[in-house]
């Protein structure tokens, strides 16, 4: 997707050879325009899936699943990093090691939200080493629910998460593939 490339080329920050920061427009401070435009290209790559349910985790896939919810006319369902009082009744539970944060979540899914008549797109901001997405598609899994593939912004391609997940035989849509970046080139495109 060239207008996210171009983003990322004017506005990204990397930092040291792994860390690539998009706060400005995509995950602390939202170009929603930028969001439309995105979402519109996940359902065009992912329209004869049959989506009826886009799954992510909190926090920063949140904003991109709900606006990509909005081109397949579905509801959202955000994996919780946490319990909390408000989630009554029985749930899915993974464990996810966070990148970002350097932290290990035990992420829920109430069961009320996520089963077996469901058509889920998994939609989030980075794939790196695809911790997220292996337990996002645990909880697909354990609900019973039809995964209909991955679509992220921005894979590190680089790092082995995408080439592994797709090798389990998920549809893995990036919009942006980063081949390589330092603080001295700045970031370079796979495709």
């Amino acid at each position: 997707m060239e207008l996210l490339k171009q983003r990322i080329r004017q506005d990204g920050t990397v930092k040291g050879n792994d860390v690539l920061k998009v706060d400005s427009f995509l995950n602390h401070q939202i170009d929603v325009a930028l969001l439309e435009e995105i979402g519109r290209e996940f359902q065009r790559r992912f329209a004869d899936c049959g989506v009826n349910k886009i799954l992510t985790i909190e926090a920063s896939g949140i904003g991109i699943a709900c606006i990509t919810a909005q081109s397949f006319h579905c509801p959202v369902v955000f994996a919780k990093k946490s319990q909390t009082k408000n989630i009554a009744g029985e749930v899915y539970t993974t464990r996810v090691e966070s990148f970002t944060h350097g932290k290990v979540y035990d992420v829920i899914v109430s069961k009320k939200f996520l089963g077996p008549g469901d058509n889920v797109l998994i939609i989030d901001d980075f794939l790196a080493n695809g911790a997220a997405l292996d337990g996002l598609i645990d909880l697909v899994e354990q609900s019973g629910a039809k995964l209909a593939g991955a679509g992220v912004v921005i894979e590190k391609a680089f790092q082995p998460g995408g080439d592994r997940i797709r090798a389990r035989g998920v549809k893995v849509e990036a919009l942006a593939r980063v081949k390589s970046m330092s603080e001295e080139t700045g970031v370079e495109f796979a495709d």
